[in-house]
């Protein structure tokens, strides 16, 4: 009886790894879409209120935000 304890708390343990590792990145990739939204909707409305004809402010912060959601989800990455 004690074996089919254990082994059912091993279970239990490594499903409870998967779904913590899944809502982890998942988190994460939603956290990359909102982010860039942002700074894409922030550096269009600059470019907008300036009156640019390159959207330069859209690109620059889009691909700042890129760079930096990156380098976040390198820093979560397991060594």
């Amino acid at each position: 009886m004690e074996v089919i304890l254990n082994l059912t708390e091993q279970v239990l343990k490594e499903k409870s790894k998967q779904y913590n590792s899944f809502l982890k990145y998942s988190g994460l990739g939603i956290q990359l879409t909102l982010t860039l939204g942002a700074f894409g909707a922030f550096g269009y409305w600059l470019d907008t209120k300036l009156e640019l004809r390159f959207p330069i402010f859209l690109l620059s912060f889009v691909i700042l935000a890129l760079i930096g959601s990156i380098y976040l989800l390198y820093r979560s990455l397991p060594k």
